[in-house]
């Protein structure tokens, strides 16, 4: 009989956690998830939009073995019950995957003691709880629990001090920018989730302690330096063996395939499950026509080969469904081609599971199409809109006249409460609280409290989703009856009022694959354009619609609607056939992102942070649907895009990274399992980036270095 609990999974996006108590899955509140004890074991289940489910079993260092065990079982058990088409990953403190760490955008706390030591997951109100968190991590933030002693400091990292209802962010006086800014994040979040919303975020240096810190630490004596962050290698080898399982012989046994990557995809046959060994790291694929005893038993293999191996007990292994590979499987492949897939017999067999195409009509009687695309429902639920405005020491929810409803200021945090009604014709609601790209601190926190008491007013029923700019989920896009989502820069809810906006302004407009667009406010320039998407130029004299060769029928409709916004209908430019008032009032000609659609490629682009200064390449991979932020001045980067691998040097990079940029480039191409060669290679610098790496990047803005984030949220 199937756990109560997986009745849970599965129907919508989103994540769910349970540790693993005397046996048994118990729930962890939302607000306390990616919070985890070292000494407890845990299952999670995300779903994110555009991505089938992900099943993760955690083990902490500290975790006993049956603990340990009892979450890899029940994994498998949950797998089982959605017919085995989720991804599964085997996790371990500090080993733990790149899909693990996505989840938890804002960082990962880890506390001490567990179930046995009586502590358990609860948004805390005790004023008098206190705890230090040493913060490592660059991409992911990692927080320790340590002892509360200025023994536990150094120069170099950052340490959020914990003091009831008093959050302080410690940054030693050797620490970097970049993880400072990290560390702030995790701040706000541990504020706005574990506690409630409740407190303030204090950002202070060392050698700026306030007197509560020297209350409860005493003095600060001469502290140490910090060691360098051990930057988390490439979690793949360069060569790989292909195995195959079968129980021909009516026991699970492996039998050696291939001995050498780059394999062909027409290796791999649906009737068959196989290991591809790539230590320190496991794959199995299942085939959709293999038995079920096989596709049942392929974890199990997966851990019989470990032992039988020799490797340690905690070597990660990731079991995936046909037409579920992940990027990280394909890379070991000569090509991969979705749908490709064939049997022995060399006739075509069915082509993998792909995301159905987005039917508005179809959400309630096609819930696996709605769940994929991260639809709850097709928008036509209510919506409510209000602008969370600081006022001296108070902050306000200010109601959004509904004319407005769809259109956010970048300086701004809105909360948007939306109701609908489910399959079953249940009252639903969900609560988003957006957060504008450069909004202040006081706005940030704010925003978190007003959507407490929002929902504790309307009875805490919502599903609270937090939205930063840029990262709207598809749902949220689509609320707004048809019309886009129209950002624009600047902001409503300074000390000064409605700032003015500029005289000559641009709107990068963009639809999803879900027919939901945006239309964003980028830098008045040239090289803001691309071919592959439609602009509004709004001056003192003229309103141009210019169309990009690759825009779209249903982009043009959006134009409209925002030259509308502007003051009137746009005259039509076409791309090419621009005249010279366009090009004046964008400050001359210049190039522009003029390669085939982005949207339309095959290989996703990934986004690494990469260093040689240990003599081989250690590379660290930033989750997907990266941004513009998620360049680090004191950095060198690759985006690989697979037909080109761009290098990009921050200006405050060390003098080895910067002298040595072809040899990391040169060895990110060695060291993929793929075999490519003669990809081309663009180094490129810090405020000299071509439109070719900038259209990778939605709303690419060439002054965002201009701005210190850190000193905007204090």
């Amino acid at each position: 009989m199937a756990h109560k609990e997986f009745e849970k999974v599965g129907k919508e996006v989103g994540l769910l956690v349970w540790r693993v108590e005397k046996g048994d899955l118990i729930p962890v509140p939302p607000e306390c998830q990616g919070s985890f004890f070292t000494g407890d074991a845990y299952v999670l289940a995300s779903r994110k939009s555009h991505h089938p489910l992900h099943i993760h079993s955690w083990a902490g260092k500290d975790a006993s073995t049956d603990e340990a065990g009892h979450a890899a079982i029940f994994m498998t058990q949950l797998d089982s019950y959605l017919d085995g088409q989720a991804v599964q990953f085997t996790e371990f403190q500090n080993e733990e995957s790149f899909e693990f760490q996505s989840i938890f955008t804002s960082g990962i706390t880890l506390m001490k003691g567990g179930v046995a030591s009586g502590f358990k997951h609860v948004v805390t109100n005790d004023v008098n709880h206190k705890r230090l968190l040493h913060v490592k991590g660059r991409r992911t933030v990692r927080a320790t629990e340590v002892d509360i002693s200025w023994s536990s400091f150094n120069k170099g990292d950052s340490f959020i001090i914990n003091l009831g209802k008093d959050i302080f962010q410690w940054s030693g006086s050797e620490s970097n920018h970049f993880e400072r800014l990290k560390a702030n994040q995790l701040a706000r979040h541990i504020r706005d989730n574990e506690m409630g919303g409740r407190g303030e975020v204090q950002i202070i240096m060392e050698g700026e302690e306030p007197e509560e810190i020297i209350e409860e630490l005493g003095p600060k004596p001469d502290l140490p330096s910090g060691s360098a962050d051990a930057c988390a290698e490439k979690k793949h080898a360069t060569h790989a063996v292909l195995y195959k399982i079968s129980d021909a012989t009516g026991s699970m046994k492996t039998e050696e395939v291939a001995k050498r990557n780059p394999f062909p995809q027409e290796i791999l046959s649906e009737m068959e499950c196989y290991i591809l060994d790539a230590y320190p790291l496991l794959f199995v694929w299942k085939g959709k026509g293999a038995n079920r005893d096989e596709r049942n038993a392929a974890m199990d293999a997966a851990r019989k080969f470990i032992r039988d191996h020799g490797y340690p007990e905690n070597t990660p292994i990731k079991v995936q469904p046909q037409g579920a590979e992940l990027a990280t499987f394909k890379q070991y492949f000569l090509s991969w081609l979705e749908g490709s897939i064939t049997s022995p017999d060399n006739q075509d067999s069915a082509a993998p599971e792909v995301r159905p195409p987005f039917d508005a009509s179809e959400l309630h009687s096609n819930p696996k199409m709605a769940a994929q695309h991260g639809m709850v429902d097709n928008g036509s639920g209510k919506v409510e809109i209000f602008r969370v405005e600081w006022r001296g020491e108070q902050s306000i929810l200010q109601p959004v006249d509904e004319s407005k409803y769809g259109q956010f200021f970048g300086g701004d945090c809105y909360l948007l409460w939306y109701t609908y009604k489910d399959s079953c014709d249940k009252e639903k609601h969900i609560l988003y609280i957006w957060q504008g790209q450069k909004c202040s601190q006081h706005e940030l926190g704010a925003s978190a409290i007003q959507a407490i008491k929002l929902d504790d007013a309307r009875g805490g029923v919502a599903t609270q989703v937090r939205v930063t700019q840029g990262k709207e989920p598809p749902h949220l896009v689509g609320i707004f009856k048809g019309k886009p989502v129209v950002v624009h820069q600047g902001g409503t809810c300074r000390e000064d009022g409605q700032s003015e906006a500029a005289s000559i302004r641009l709107f990068h407009i963009r639809q999803s694959c879900t027919k939901a667009s945006r239309a964003v406010e980028v830098n008045a320039s040239a090289c803001s354009l691309n071919t592959n998407d439609m602009f509004v130029l709004k001056t003192p004299d003229d309103l141009f619609i210019w169309k990009g060769k690759g825009a779209s029928s249903e982009e043009m409709e959006v134009a409209n609607y925002v030259a509308e916004l502007l003051g009137g209908a746009g005259t039509e430019v076409e791309e090419e056939q621009e005249p010279e008032s366009f090009w004046e009032a964008l400050g001359g000609k210049k190039a522009y992102q003029t390669s085939k659609r982005l949207q339309d490629v095959v290989k996703t682009p990934r986004l690494f942070v990469c260093s040689n200064k240990t003599g081989r390449l250690v590379a660290e991979e930033v989750p997907e649907d990266f941004s513009q932020i998620d360049l680090a001045s004191d950095d060198v980067m690759i985006l690989d895009t697979w037909d080109q691998i761009f290098v990009w040097i921050g200006k405050e990079a060390n003098e080895v990274e910067k002298c040595g940029s072809d040899d990391i480039a040169e060895d990110y191409v060695k060291s993929d399992p793929s075999g490519r060669r003669g990809t081309p290679i663009i180094i490129i610098k810090q405020g000299e980036e071509p439109v070719s790496f900038t259209g990778w990047f939605h709303a690419w803005d060439p002054n965002f270095w201009e701005n210190d984030l850190l000193e905007m949220l204090k």
